[in-house]
């Protein structure tokens, strides 16, 4: 069989998607590589949330593109939010691509692969109703011992710089059945931590029937025996429940860890972006949180220059993040998106201010995260040894249950040995600004 060579682009929530179009490649008994050179076909999972984004997408498509008019590749195929922001004019924009799905037709990557030799480009795009569940084959692309589980797809919020809605559909949960098979088969292959994504997980299962909420699906999951680690990512504030907070206090299975993008706090950004909750309101939540009888981790996301963003507005912001003291937080600028609300408003912000504004706050972030990580000084924490760190081969690396994959630190271990994969107890010896160091105790 032809062999294929897979670019993923974008959030971990697009990893899954390509998790399932890898699984049905492979189920046809395509070879994957990782050299394009040693491919005939190429598959581009890409993105499109913002207008970084889209440029890596087009600037990946037309890279693979020119390989297949040296003759390296025979056929190139695209799929992902990235067609189904752009439509058909593709095929006329970029007619060196054979084939094109829409984010609601990537289970149709076998039939369009089936028909590679067509004479014309085929094109399968439509409103996004897909949801896989349990049965869809998918071949994991993280490693071993950690994997992403999609609860639910799409979004029924209505922020007014996101185009999600229109490229992801409504909302749609999955059964709780469903997500109970998968995470028992993930963890009887190995899988040690499982992390919850959707695009807000809290609002998982209002829309079933009858309705459920993600406690229900807390509570199933927790009974799977083997698994070590269940993290909830992208958790709407607005919808955090006393009941999950309840859950991670009790649960030592459930990681003592909250992602909450809050996006700002000042009112009139806030209402202007379509957000619910003001500095006020968020305070007394981290403060609920913060109260519970287990300490648990916290991030957050901003976004810096949303039009008509005042020097004012940005100092409440700064103000606010040096007194509720994240423990994570990403900031982001805002991109006007063609087909959003924001993207009408006038008074925009000079790039050179947003980024200026970004670098102030990531230094005010930095000071926190600085001191969060030297209160774990002298304190041993579990870690999940994920292998040499990238730094130098004479140090492990390793995350604790207060550290999301990809986006947060890492433990450099200096002392004792462990498999990958494997759980051990290390002794915190030194804290950096994102990272930790310390050594494994036996």
């Amino acid at each position: 069989m032809p062999k294929v060579f897979f670019v993923n682009l974008g959030c971990v929530k697009n990893l899954v998607d390509s998790e399932y179009i890898l699984g049905l490649i492979k189920e046809q008994g395509y070879d994957i590589t990782d050299d394009p050179l040693d491919a005939e076909i190429a598959i581009v999972n890409t993105c499109a949330f913002i207008r970084p984004a889209v440029e890596e997408s087009i600037d990946t498509i037309l890279e693979l593109a020119s390989l297949k008019e040296k003759g390296h590749l025979t056929h190139l195929l695209v799929v992902g939010c990235f067609v189904q922001r752009y439509g058909r004019k593709l095929l006329r924009e970029i007619p060196e691509v054979d084939g094109w799905l829409g984010t609601g037709q990537i289970y149709r990557v076998g039939e369009i692969l089936g028909a590679k030799d067509a004479d014309t480009p085929i094109f399968f795009i439509d409103k996004p109703h897909f949801l896989a569940d349990h049965r869809a084959p998918r071949a994991q692309a993280t490693p071993f011992y950690s994997a992403y589980l999609k609860i639910a797809e799409g979004c029924s919020h209505h922020c007014t710089y996101c185009i999600i809605p229109s490229l992801r559909g409504p909302f749609r949960s999955r059964t709780v059945d469903s997500l109970f098979i998968e995470t028992k088969n993930m963890v009887e292959r190995g899988v040690k931590e499982i992390n919850l994504v959707a695009q807000d997980t809290a609002s998982y299962g209002h829309d079933l029937d009858p309705p459920c909420i993600l406690e229900d699906l807390l509570e199933k999951l927790l009974t799977v025996s083997g698994l070590k680690w269940l993290r909830i990512l992208y958790t709407h504030p607005y919808h955090l429940t006393e009941g999950i907070l309840e859950l991670i206090d009790s649960e030592e299975v459930l990681c003592p860890y909250l992602d909450l993008p809050i996006q700002h706090v000042n009112p009139d950004i806030l209402r202007a972006m379509g957000r619910t909750l003001g500095s006020e309101s968020i305070l007394k939540l981290i403060e609920k949180i913060r109260n519970r009888s287990r300490k648990v981790t916290l991030r957050t996301t901003v976004m810096i220059g949303f039009p008509g963003e005042t020097g004012e507005q940005f100092k409440e912001l700064c103000n606010f993040v040096r007194e509720a003291k994240f423990d994570r937080l990403g900031a982001f600028s805002f991109s006007p998106e063609k087909g959003t609300p924001a993207a009408r408003l006038k008074n925009s912000i000079p790039q050179n201010v947003v980024e200026d504004r970004i670098k102030e706050l990531m230094e005010i972030q930095a000071d926190n995260s600085r001191e969060l990580n030297e209160e774990l000084i002298g304190k041993t924490v579990p870690v999940i040894v994920e292998g040499l760190s990238p730094e130098t081969d004479l140090l492990l690396s390793g995350r604790t249950a207060t550290m999301a994959p990809d986006v947060d630190g890492q433990v450099l271990i200096n002392k004792g040995k462990a498999m990958v994969g494997e759980i051990v107890p290390v002794h915190i010896t030194e804290a950096h600004t994102y990272d930790l160091v310390g050594g494994i105790e036996r």
